[in-house]
């Protein structure tokens, strides 16, 4: 009988627990998505700034004092005073010394000088913190799994936006064309791709916020018809940001400082008058604002439609997520309206902008709720 084992032995602690094992969701899979997104969050807000230096060095017409593309040897500002004077007769080869700025000293130049030379800087800066963040977790093995190459579209990117920086500088470094100011359509592709760049970081921003197996069981309850109707306003957005970079391109924002009228009526005087009809879309100051403002218009419109569907979502964090980009939009209207009424001073301008950045994130972060919902227990709600 002294063989025998009571039932009770068989539960005891002597048995060895079994360590439970994650889910083959998430097995392989971890990486270091904490210290990755930390990274993006880096590049998020140093392209936000970017964005922000680049809007500053329009307003100041600073863009033009660098006259040549030198991506590696560029980094290095004049060192003496005779590379300044070297570099100070290099612009005034171009038009917009010749047309706007004769006036200018040396010292004078310096300034406008160093707010491209700062926005070309980090932009390099930018396309560093990018390669070290990227090959560093890619010699690490500490990508998620699936993620290396959505990690290499952001510097992609990156280096063609440098590209098409250029192009668009050299659209406004001429001689004898009577060029002052960059090309307005290229101004707006410049502008258009770092917003691009930034709904990208943002969108891995939000997956990487949470498990790929919450992920993989969100999309199961995707909101279907919010997620249309948060793209379809996505692309609105992103059509009214690039023709507000048509605006800024030719100053069209100072052309007429009355509202709701434009120059005391409702069409704004000489729209058309330019030769081909084309060219009024691009350059006309009174057709460009007035299409910026219809847009404007139409988007808010369709901007309270979205909201009020979105508040009829079944999850809070998603109700909330549209609710914070509908204030967005409308304290967007409402700065657009102030810059035009002041005459577009650069304080106004630079926060227009700046909330045009904060209305596309929120956009995006509502378009990643009903992709995603955030399931709430009705204790919890």
């Amino acid at each position: 009988m002294s063989g025998k084992r009571s039932i009770f032995e068989e539960v005891s602690g002597e048995q060895k627990q079994e360590t439970v094992q994650p889910g083959m969701i998430d097995r392989g899979r971890g990486g270091a998505r904490k210290a990755i997104r930390i990274w993006l969050m880096v590049l998020f807000a140093l392209v936000v700034v970017m964005i922000a230096v680049g809007g500053l060095t329009r307003l100041t017409d600073s863009g033009l004092s660098i006259t040549e593309w030198r991506p590696v040897t560029g980094a290095i500002p004049p060192m003496s005073e005779a590379d300044w004077q070297a570099e100070f007769d290099k612009y005034k080869q171009i038009d917009q010394w010749r047309i706007m700025n004769q006036w200018m000293e040396l010292e004078d130049f310096k300034t406008i000088y160093w707010w491209e030379w700062g926005h070309r800087q980090l932009g390099r800066v930018i396309g560093l913190v990018w390669a070290l963040g990227f090959f560093g977790f890619l010699v690490l093995r500490k990508i998620p799994a699936g993620w290396t190459g959505r990690l290499a579209i952001p510097g992609l990117l990156g280096g063609v936006q440098g590209a098409v920086g250029w192009w668009m500088v050299a659209s406004g470094v001429t001689q004898g064309e009577g060029m002052t100011a960059v090309a307005s359509y290229r101004l707006a592709t410049h502008l258009g791709l770092a917003f691009v760049i930034l709904g990208f970081l943002a969108w891995y921003i939000f997956m990487l916020g949470r498990e790929e197996r919450d992920l993989m069981q969100a999309r199961r309850a995707k909101e279907a018809r919010l997620f249309s109707l948060s793209t379809g306003l996505l692309h609105f957005a992103f059509l009214q940001i690039l023709i507000g970079a048509l605006v800024a391109g030719i100053d069209a924002g100072r052309s007429y400082t009355d509202w709701p009228l434009i120059g005391g009526q409702l069409l704004p005087p000489d729209a058309t008058a330019l030769e081909p009809m084309w060219r009024n879309f691009f350059e006309s100051p009174g057709l460009v604002q007035f299409i910026h403002r219809c847009v404007g218009y139409a988007l808010f419109a369709f901007g309270i439609f979205v909201w009020r569907r979105g508040g009829s979502s079944a999850h809070p964090q998603t109700r909330f997520a549209f609710n914070a980009m509908f204030a967005a939009l409308s304290l967007q209207v409402v700065v657009g309206i102030l810059t035009v009424v002041y005459g577009a001073p650069w304080q106004i301008a630079i926060f227009h902008q700046f909330m045009a950045v904060v209305v596309w994130t929120l956009i995006l972060r509502a378009r990643f709720l009903t992709a995603f919902p955030i399931a709430t227990s009705l204790r919890g709600a």
